[in-house]
């Protein structure tokens, strides 16, 4: 095998597979590199393509000294030393989304951030499909975008990318991309919140239109745009030009372009303050393509919410529970926290946290739970952490398993109250991804 030719793809999974199976039909010469001894998609990778040459149980110093291309998994961190050299010697390190960008040629709508990507992603790909466009949606969210490129081109492309992702894209140029937020994740990958926030701002470089957060300059004020961005804000009766934001009239709010109203932020399913920066920054994304306004306003009046996302369980007794799984860093909890929190009117959140902190700050948290928690019941590795910081600013309870977190949150709610499950953490310690620990929660919750 020449190593003028060879792609290797670190990491296999979901992700990996499909970079297999992309360079395969490529014609290129392909080999494969884990360091888990038995990955997801082993027995897959070994029967489609017998033979492709994979090493598993530590990644190959071989093929990486042989690879003229390095295809890395985002669940890789580029900082593993056989990686490390490789860059030295100039060796190109990509991922799958700059594959795709290489190829690809509809327009591509790029959306990442610490929080709300997933819902703004889903929402931009629905109203694109209202306003009849023919559009595919994927990423960092459900089908690996190697994928789409084995069907016909749609009119566009709706992308949720991650800062693993961005990190070795470089070919993107989206028609229009933002960065909704951001706020400290991932802190066990990054040297600093500055390295997080520059792989975050890759997702500009080249775009025709940019959509930027007013409420948080730092992410965009150092950034040059070929073309005056779009903003959005949900501060009340922002000032700027060009932005979606809010209205206040009486005790109303309404969704706005440019101080017009557009629909009354009741008329939405979704619900918390958070949300209302998720259906700004889908309107603007919407408008940098295009998008007739009646089509994507309909959308935010249908769509009900992701599985995971601060999403309703049920009412039992009076106390809503809520499943927010995938808050699983400080900034989705936060913004729970104050969503829900502001609609209460007085009654207050039993807080269901705890897993693997990924090295976070959680006293960020404090005025939230100040305000909003009556108690925190902490579970997992990083309970004791977690108790540390709060325990000057609410009652907590530890406990062992999510069944008597939810039996302990039961007890401790009364009408009026929700319980809330937002971890602030990671679930790989107890379950098997965030999915998992949301709905065993959900199924506890309906057995009560």
């Amino acid at each position: 095998m020449s190593s003028k030719e060879l792609k290797l793809i670190i990491g296999l999974g979901v992700t990996g597979l499909s970079c297999l199976r992309y360079l395969s039909r490529q014609t290129h010469a392909v080999a494969v590199t884990d360091s888990r001894e038995d990955p997801p998609g082993l027995a897959e990778a070994r029967r489609e393509f017998p033979n492709v040459k994979i090493v598993t149980g530590g990644f190959s110093p071989e093929l990486i000294h042989e690879a003229s291309e390095i295809i890395v998994s985002p669940g890789v961190a580029l900082t593993h030393p056989l990686l490390l050299d490789a860059k030295a010697r100039g060796v190109p390190i990509i991922g799958d989304i700059e594959l795709f960008a290489r190829a690809a040629t509809a327009p591509i709508i790029a959306i990442t951030g610490s929080n709300g990507k997933s819902t703004v992603t889903t929402l931009v790909g629905l109203m694109a499909e209202k306003a009849g466009l023919n559009v595919k949606v994927g990423g960092n969210l459900g089908t690996p975008v190697l994928e789409f490129l084995k069907e016909a081109e749609p009119d566009c492309y709706v992308l949720e990318l991650s800062s693993f992702q961005l990190d070795t894209t470089y070919s993107l140029k989206a028609a229009a991309s933002v960065v909704l937020n951001v706020t400290p994740d991932h802190m066990d990958r990054y040297d600093s919140f500055e390295d997080y926030l520059k792989s975050k701002q890759h997702i500009y470089e080249g775009c025709q239109q940019a959509v930027i957060n007013l409420d948080e300059p730092q992410i965009w004020q150092d950034l040059k745009f070929d073309h005056v961005p779009l903003g959005f804000s949900i501060k009340p009766n922002h000032p700027a030009e060009n932005l979606f934001s809010l209205v206040e009239e009486g005790q109303q709010f309404f969704f706005c372009f440019k101080q017009e109203k557009l629909l009354p932020v009741d008329e939405m399913k979704l619900k918390g303050k958070h949300n209302w920066q998720n259906a700004l920054a889908a309107l603007a994304l919407g408008s940098a393509i295009n998008l007739p306004m009646p089509a994507m306003l309909e959308v935010l009046k249908e769509f009900p919410g992701l599985p995971h996302r601060c999403q309703w369980v049920v009412n039992i007794q009076g106390v809503d529970w809520f499943n927010d799984s995938k808050g699983t860093n400080v900034g989705a909890t936060q913004s729970a926290l104050m969503g829900l929190g502001a609609l209460l009117k007085g009654k207050k959140i039993i807080l269901i946290a705890g897993g693997q902190g990924k090295n976070a700050d959680f006293s960020v948290l404090n005025p939230e739970i100040k305000n909003y928690v009556k108690q925190v019941v902490l579970l997992g590795e990083d309970a004791p952490l977690l108790a540390e910081t709060w325990r000057n600013i609410a009652p907590l309870t530890q406990v062992s398993s999510l069944a008597e977190a939810v039996n302990k949150a039961a007890e401790l709610a009364s009408s009026g109250d929700s319980v809330l499950l937002s971890p602030a953490c990671a679930s790989l310690d107890m379950f098997k991804n965030y999915e998992d620990r949301g709905e065993q929660f959900v199924v506890l919750v309906k057995d009560l």
